[in-house]
């Protein structure tokens, strides 16, 4: 398969196939036209010499210099290399250049089509440079961006103006935040799963998934989750072993909607991030030139705060549970899930300590970022905003991979429980078990802890979460 580019039209789906799935791309030929004519439209100011910033000017606080100097354009991409750090992921690079392709051919922008066409080429070869991760505030991401076109720029000559078509992005914050985004959906489909087999290992009540809760509360996060975990636990024939369960159990329909509902939001952003103008200055689709602020993705940067807000009471949840399920007064079952009771070993006691850990971090993640402002004395005092949006998709992908860890750990402790206890499981969480036990035996006396890694792997990979 192939993605067209339009400028219009990139889904979250197709940056994941382009970006992890090496999915070819191609610019769509209307979307070249429509930068032909908006080159045209820069070569008519150039030619005049009329003021355009960026274009005929300096940009920053040198905007009131005229750009006279040959070979300014690629000067100004080796003057933004300003970036440090760790080189970002592979997939957040192709990422970043998918982004970038689809606004250039949103045709909003000064560059050529040759310069789209030249940018498909070197991501269609993965032969994309390294971006290191940081160095910018999330208005335009100068510096990481400023990598990417270092890379492009070395076997391209630019034209006037496109050094800050390239610059003046904010593809990089998109895209990482595109990955993430898509990472998170498949961690709460997997929270899902894990918490239906929770059910099964502490043996709770129904009431909480009475479909009544669906009707008498109908947010549309609330009645999915409700049904997944429903039909997950199905057939169940775990014993019922409390009025009122507590409240990590009875509230998981709630708890996990909350999160959905918040995520649906977030890809509404993100679904306009990925298709529209995100530079300066802009051409108009009535032929001019203008410089403007559209490169501010507060949207898109508050949307991130909120999905990070909302994963950390899931696994927060998801930690409490499982310490629960090691706790014997309140399961029943001996102490740390062990095969007996006084049994002198940990058994799997000490998961609980590594499950606390995961949680911890990622709630230390969720602090919001978009409020952060930096000093108002750059370039006197006209670069006086920040969204800080690189640093928002980043903490989301870092506590994504936390919540990852934190299902692991979920997923082995209560599959020790559902063995302990024995009773016939519902078709769904039946399968999960099964999933788990194919990648982490039955903690028997004497036996070592399970490596957890392959069971991080199952939950990032998708699996567990299609079976709910």
């Amino acid at each position: 398969m192939t993605v067209v580019l339009d400028g219009r039209s990139l889904t979250l789906d197709e940056v994941v196939r382009v970006s992890r799935g090496m999915e070819h791309v191609e610019l769509a030929p209307g979307a070249l036209d429509a930068m032909r004519r908006a080159r045209e439209v820069a070569e008519a100011v150039v030619a005049r010499d009329d003021e355009a910033y960026g274009l005929t000017t300096g940009v920053g606080v040198h905007k009131r210099a005229r750009v006279v100097a040959k070979g300014h354009d690629r000067l100004l991409v080796e003057q933004h290399l300003v970036a440090q750090g760790q080189a970002a992921p592979a997939d957040v690079v192709r990422a970043t250049a998918v982004r970038l392709a689809n606004a250039l051919a949103h045709a909003s922008t000064v560059a050529r089509p040759e310069l789209a066409e030249h940018l498909v080429v070197r991501l269609n070869g993965d032969a994309l440079p390294d971006v290191r991760r940081l160095g910018s505030v999330g208005q335009s991401d100068l510096a990481p961006m400023a990598d990417l076109a270092r890379g492009l720029v070395e076997d391209f000559d630019l034209a006037r103006g496109e050094a800050i078509v390239l610059l003046n992005q904010s593809s990089f914050s998109t895209g990482w935040a595109a990955l993430a985004v898509a990472d998170a959906l498949v961690l709460l489909d997997a929270l899902d799963v894990a918490a239906a087999l929770d059910l099964e290992a502490f043996g709770c009540a129904d009431g909480l998934l009475d479909p009544a809760l669906g009707e008498l509360r109908p947010y549309p996060g609330l009645q999915v989750t409700l049904r997944r975990v429903a039909e997950l636990v199905e057939g169940s024939e775990r014993p019922r072993r409390n009025l009122q369960d507590p409240l990590v159990f009875r509230t998981i329909p709630g708890n996990h909607g909350a999160a959905r509902d918040a995520f649906g939001f977030v890809e509404r952003q993100l679904a306009v991030e990925l298709n529209t103008a995100q530079t300066n200055p802009v051409v108009t689709p009535d032929g001019r030139v203008v410089s403007v602020g559209a490169f501010e993705i507060l949207p898109l940067a508050t949307a991130l705060d909120l999905a990070r807000l909302a994963v950390a009471p899931v696994l927060s949840s998801a930690t409490e549970r499982a310490i629960k399920l090691l706790t014997a007064p309140l399961t029943g079952l001996p102490e740390g899930l062990g095969v007996r009771v006084a049994l002198a070993e940990s058994a799997l006691s000490e998961l609980g300590v590594a499950i606390q850990a995961f949680a911890a971090e990622a709630r230390l993640l969720a602090l919001p970022v978009s409020l952060e402002l930096v000093s108002t004395t750059q370039a006197e005092g006209i670069e006086d905003r920040t969204t800080m949006a690189p640093l928002a998709a980043r903490r989301l992908a870092e506590m994504v991979e936390l919540g990852a860890r934190v299902v692991a750990v979920e997923l082995v402790i209560a599959a020790q429980a559902c063995d302990l206890r024995g009773a016939r499981l519902g078709g769904g969480t039946e399968r999960a078990l099964e999933l788990v036990r194919s990648l982490a035996p039955f903690v028997g006396e004497g036996d070592p802890l399970p490596d957890l890694e392959p069971l991080v792997e199952l939950v990032r990979s998708g699996r567990l979460g299609r079976l709910g």
